[in-house]
């Protein structure tokens, strides 16, 4: 939003007051330089309230007939529903037909269930201020989720450590235009597998007050997330509104497993928000056409998001969907390709048909530094997603090598993007100031608009200044020492990171977390596999 950049665009008043001339004064070079050496983060952004039209890329035939195929899917070919006998009885009496672990369900089942969730829903931070609304014009975006190796600050590719997943939890706590701290942002293997949700979850409490993800890796560390939500914000306010948001995905084809069913079991129960997405890489794990991956995206998303609902009727549930293509040569997963910006457009717009809220996209790449590739495959991926009106954005920033890794400098270069998105979202202003009237007539025919009164009232707003690129002359860049956009990104993360201090949290809590923590740690040996 325009108004929320204020803190953006200092060098514009600079450029107003040269106006006349258009010529830069002696030691504006010098004031750039302080200005990026300082790294501040700027004033933190609001989730995102949408201002333009969703793009849509299907019309009522092309939905109607992937709703029709997708009620086939379900009712003559099924889900399976593994390792779950709680879950086979749970569709046994809602009247599917259930043979073994597959599921077969009657026409409309699905969608009548899902009446009961909520088209919109809020997720609490600790930090009232950072709220953020799941569903309607809200986009939310959250940070990368995933890797298990990061590239660090020293150029290396290396497996991720805890303080890795701490600095990118108080990178994305700093970031203005991210709004949510997302969940694993990266795999700190450092940590025992059945221990290190907990030093993970207990990341995003402490070094962030802006909501976060749960750990699905097994029921008992979905358990333990919603026992320290508790602890952090009430046992009655947990139970009453949502706090934690977590992603469940289908093991496409047509499949949720033990682990996935019972993680959507346990934050359902207690009123937790659950992302239902189909993990696809069209031509392995769905039909190589857009048509056939949104008629299996539909069917599988109907399928788990309706059971959230036989868990917990009301409790909230998104419509996810990750789509990506694979090269038909190497089975490689590509990026930033025109068929999956076309399913997120048309799972977008079932969602919507279907009253659920929706997630998709991100900045994805697959290649392996922060490169040309990465930027066109990322802005591919972005703008198809904000395009299609998606309300929870995944992977929004530092992803890189097809997911395997989290950047710092590829994170610092996605949430300038992220900023723009922002400003581009709000859409056309059209009130008085947005009309600009009084300054076409005081400029009049052949002078500048630099000096007067309305550029001088809005020039800390008008433009969004980017955080990275590199918009001056030839010979101040070379002045500034010919930089690239990856070494400015690399210090700018180094710079916020020196400067980052924790949001204040209430001790007692605090305390409490921490003596979880170490009691659930002491209750078993450690296990890395």
């Amino acid at each position: 939003m325009m108004e929320d950049n204020a803190a953006m665009n200092e060098e514009a008043a600079g450029a107003a007051r040269r106006g006349r001339t258009g010529r830069a004064e002696r030691g504006g070079a010098a004031a750039r330089r302080a200005a990026r050496s300082t790294g501040g983060p700027g004033q933190q952004l609001t989730y995102i309230r949408r201002k333009l039209p969703n793009y849509e890329v299907l019309d009522e035939e092309g939905l109607s007939l992937i709703e029709a195929n997708a009620d086939t899917v379900l009712e003559e070919i099924g889900i399976e529903f593994r390792g779950d006998a709680e879950a086979l009885k749970l569709w046994r009496d809602a009247g599917a037909d259930v043979e073994g672990e597959r599921v077969r369900f009657p026409k409309g089942l699905c969608r009548a269930l899902l009446k009961t969730a909520p088209p919109v829903f809020a997720q609490h931070a600790r930090n009232p201020a950072r709220s953020v609304q799941i569903g309607g014009d809200a986009t939310v975006f959250a940070p990368v989720y995933g890797p298990p190796f990061v590239r660090d600050l020293d150029g290396n590719r290396r497996y991720a450590t805890v303080e890795d997943f701490q600095n990118f939890v108080k990178l994305a706590y700093m970031a203005p235009s991210i709004h949510h701290s997302g969940g694993t942002v990266c795999e700190p293997v450092d940590v025992p597998v059945n221990k290190r949700h907990l030093d993970m979850v207990y990341a995003h409490m402490r070094f962030s007050d802006k909501p976060f993800m749960g750990s699905v890796t097994a029921p008992e560390r979905a358990e333990d997330t919603v026992a320290m939500a508790k602890i952090l914000f009430g046992e009655d306010f947990v139970e009453q509104n949502t706090v934690i948001i977590s992603l469940i995905n289908a093991n496409s084809p047509m499949v949720f497993d033990e682990t996935m069913l019972g993680a959507a079991k346990v934050y359902a129960r207690h009123n937790q928000a659950t992302i239902i997405t189909p993990f696809i890489l069209a031509g392995a794990m769905s039909p190589v056409t857009v048509a056939g991956t949104l008629t299996q995206v539909l069917a599988e998303v109907l399928a788990g998001a309706a059971f959230t609902q036989l868990v917990r009727p009301g409790a909230p549930v998104v419509f996810g969907t990750f789509a990506s293509s694979i090269s038909m040569q190497s089975g490689a997963p590509t990026f930033g390709t025109p068929e999956p910006s076309l399913v997120s457009y048309g799972a977008a717009q079932l969602a919507r048909r279907l009253g659920l809220p929706f997630r998709t996209g991100g900045s994805l790449t697959a290649s392996k530094v922060s490169d040309a590739q990465a930027a066109y495959e990322s802005a591919n991926t972005l703008n198809s997603t904000m395009l299609a009106g998606t309300n929870f954005v995944l992977h929004a920033a530092g992803w890189l090598e097809g997911g395997l890794v989290s950047s710092y400098e590829k994170f610092m270069m996605d949430i300038d993007q992220l900023g723009m998105q922002q400003s581009f979202s709000a859409g056309v202003d059209l009130s008085d100031n947005g009309q600009a009237m009084d300054a076409i007539r005081e400029v009049g025919p052949g002078s500048h608009y630099l000096g007067c009164a309305h550029t001088q009232a809005n020039f800390q707003t008008a433009f969004y200044r980017s955080s990275i690129a590199d918009n001056n002359s030839f010979e101040q860049w070379l002045a500034e020492g010919e930089k690239t956009a990856h070494q400015r990104a690399n210090q700018l993360a180094r710079s916020w990171l020196d400067s980052y201090e924790a949001p204040p949290i209430d001790e007692g809590a605090d305390e409490a977390l921490k003596d979880f923590i170490a009691r659930r740690k002491g209750s078993m040996p450690d296990a890395f596999a």
